[in-house]
This record gives structure tokens, C-alpha cells and sequence, in this order.
């Protein structure tokens, strides 16, 4: 069954990017643990995504990519951007992203049937993010702390989540210095 997914980097206290969105604070980190139970951190990236089906994210974080990469990083996998603006499209071989304006609940059948037997990523921001957990429809949390602490930025979730608070469901050390933690999240639906 396809898993509705939240899985980003964050800072040791919350935060998904700095408030101009940049990153800097993820990209130019270079950290290291020996201790016990470190696992590589290398290829992980590569474990998540071959599970990935689909993906879905705000304004804000789709033009990062298009403004970082210059190849689409997703190409062969259906992108749903949330926006009441007119963005462009990147072009290239197997690109498939599409613009929808509306709730997450009216799309949500969409984005799990075109993920078929794999998950749906919630790719970010804070706010899509918190838009399916509203709606009870965001399965599970994995974010890679980065022992980082920037005071102000784009966080997490953008706001209280509904419900009680989520379930662990497991955490790995890297040898970066930085901790993947899993929660579960209830659904409604």
C-alpha cells in the first residue's frame, strides 16, 4: 500500500530552510561521528527514492530546484507543484510535472493511483507538509536532523499538527553526525 511521505533535512531546531530559502546550512555541512552504530550515510538519498512513485511539493521549493539544478533531479516520476501562480515547466525527457491549484484531500487520490504500488513524497515545504497532515492524510515523518541551529527560518510544519503526537517509528545515526528519525502520523482517511 502507498505511503504518504514527509522526508527533508532539518535543523536541530526546525527548520527546512533559512528564511530566504537558502540552504547553506545543509549543503556546506561537513560533520562526522565514529561512535557506535554510525551507518553511512551515503546512498540512503538513493534508498528513499527508489521507493518513490510520486511526488508533490509547494511554489517555493520547485523553484529551487529549477533555480539549483540544472537537470530535473525527477524525471520518470509524476511532480504535482501546489500553486495559484503560472510557473514554467522544465523540459527534458521524462518530465512530468504538473500544476494543480486546490485542497490536498481533492488530489491525494490522483497523486497515490500515479505512484501506483510505491509512496507519495511530500517533497516540502512547511506548509504542503502541514496541508496533508491537516486533512489526515500524511502517513509518516522522516527528517534528517542536522546539528545546525539557525533561531529563524522556514520550518518544519508551519503550524500545530491535529491530533496527539506522532509514534516513533525508528532512528539511525550517520556517520556525518547527522540522526534520521521516523514518526508515524495518524490518518483520518
Amino acid at each position: 500500500m502507498s505511503r504518504t511521505q514527509y522526508y527533508c533535512a532539518t535543523t536541530l531546531d526546525g527548520f527546512i530552510a533559512e528564511s530566504d530559502d537558502t540552504l547553506g546550512w545543509l549543503t556546506g555541512y561537513e560533520g562526522s561521528y565514529d561512535g557506535p552504530g554510525a551507518v553511512p550515510m551515503k546512498g540512503t538519498y538513493d534508498e528513499f527514492y527508489d521507493g518513490v512513485g510520486a511526488l508533490v511539493s509547494g511554489s517555493a521549493t520547485y523553484e529551487f530546484v529549477l533555480n539549483e539544478l540544472t537537470e530535473w533531479p525527477y524525471a520518470g516520476k509524476p511532480y504535482w507543484v501546489l500553486s495559484s501562480r503560472e510557473l514554467p515547466a522544465p523540459e527534458g525527457d521524462g518530465v512530468d510535472v504538473r500544476f494543480a491549484r486546490g485542497g490536498v484531500r481533492d488530489l491525494h487520490r490522483e497523486m497515490l493511483d500515479a505512484a501506483g504500488e510505491q509512496n507519495l513524497w511530500v517533497v516540502g515545504g512547511g506548509n504542503v507538509a502541514s496541508q496533508f497532515a491537516d486533512e489526515g492524510l500524511l502517513d509518516e515523518l522522516i527528517a534528517t536532523v542536522v546539528p545546525v541551529v539557525l533561531g529563524e527560518g522556514k520550518p518544519l510544519f508551519d503550524r500545530r499538527l491535529p491530533g496527539g503526537p506522532m509514534r516513533l517509528a525508528g532512528t539511525r545515526a550517520f556517520d556525518t553526525g547527522m540522526v534520521e528519525v521516523r514518526y508515524e502520523i495518524g490518518r483520518s482517511a
